[in-house]
């Protein structure tokens, strides 16, 4: 299981991104005013990433291989039509210069020999990033779950029924030269996250003005206020992709054995991997509220986040099958809004 994400992101970075992203509210006097919250707007119309899965063989695949690209084919037949990706096949024999290119970086990156079939999954990781998400053998790829889960699974179910904000929390190892005050930031993380949901559900309310024109639902997902943890087991076999994902992207606090928690909304979008260390009430209250206030820059690739791998057909769970998403609110929409800047308390 090898990935190739870059590791320089610190949580003052993330702070910085996060109050960069504007909240775009509508003027009194405009006549577009969106109030749909941004989890149910995201949830309705934004379209999740598409993802290139690339798998470098010699030779015909024998019948187990075969096996295993058909799953691959299917999890990823099962995700949305809007949602382009692409499982090409790449002969070593003759591989064109792009993919050549792509397999010098990786073999430069593992320093070791590669057997093949081999398979690179290449993601968008936020605004005008593309990684290589994860590249090793195509006998791992199903078990280490790629595009499906039972974290995965759970967690589009949870969505879909309309939970607001879903908090993963990847249990850090405890195994490091400080466990117990690993353990304690652990434990506070946890306290903080508890009582933050217990604030927020008699403190946050939906905003006004739902079900007006410009602010219409499109689904029966019942439109609620409504928080939850799913935790991930470290050693979870199964979990191998999002867990090495999201330790990637928080190396330092992964080596401190701290947990990784991940605030996801919409249809699989991840708001940031945020350590124990640095998760506080404010800072869930904040970006709980901005996830519950009403709708931001529509254009998705403006808002913070990236999208997880979700083998999930959206578009049929919310509509039915054969009917379109809402549209996204057009360029002259957004030309009339007005951005306002969110303030998040500054981490460590």
């Amino acid at each position: 299981m090898m990935y190739e994400i870059p590791s320089s992101r610190t949580f003052a970075a993330v702070v910085k991104a996060l109050i960069a992203a504007s909240i775009c509210l509508m003027s009194g006097a405009s006549s577009v005013a969106c109030n749909i919250p941004v989890f149910r707007y995201a949830l309705e119309r934004w379209q999740p990433d598409s993802c290139e899965l690339i798998l470098y063989h010699q030779g015909p695949l024998d019948p187990d291989q075969q096996n295993l690209l058909e799953q691959l084919k299917k999890q990823q037949t099962d995700r949305s039509n809007d949602t382009p990706s692409s499982l090409t096949l790449s002969n070593l024999a003759s591989p064109t210069p792009a993919h050549a290119n792509l397999l010098h970086s990786v073999r430069s990156a593992t320093n070791q020999d590669i057997s093949e079939p081999y398979l690179v999954v290449r993601m968008k990781l936020g605004k005008g990033r593309v990684v290589n998400g994860w590249h090793g053998p195509l006998s791992d790829a199903i078990e280490v779950g790629i595009m499906e889960s039972p974290v995965r699974r759970e967690l589009s179910k949870r969505l879909l029924s309309g939970h607001s904000v879903v908090w993963l929390v990847v249990r850090g190892d405890n195994k490091t030269s400080s466990p117990t005050k690993t353990r304690d930031l652990n434990a506070k993380a946890r306290l903080a996250l508890d009582a933050s949901f217990l604030w927020l559900s008699t403190n946050l309310q939906l905003p006004e003005g739902i079900g007006l024109p410009g602010s219409e639902l499109h689904s029966e997902t019942p439109l609620l206020l409504k928080f939850s943890v799913l935790e991930i087991d470290r050693k979870d076999v199964k979990e191998t992709f999002l867990i090495n994902l999201f330790s990637a992207l928080q190396p330092e606090a992964t080596d401190r054995g701290e947990d990784l928690i991940v605030p996801v909304f919409g249809r699989g979008r991840a708001l940031e991997v945020i350590p124990a260390s640095v998760l506080t009430a404010p800072l869930i209250k904040d970006l709980t509220t901005f996830l519950s206030g009403p709708c931001s820059c529509q254009v998705k690739e403006q808002n913070p986040g990236f999208d997880l791998l979700m083998s999930v057909d959206w578009n049929t769970k919310l509509f039915g099958k054969g009917n379109a998403p809402p549209p996204v609110r057009s360029d002259r929409d957004r030309l009339n809004q007005k951005p306002e800047l969110l303030t998040i308390p500054p981490g460590n």
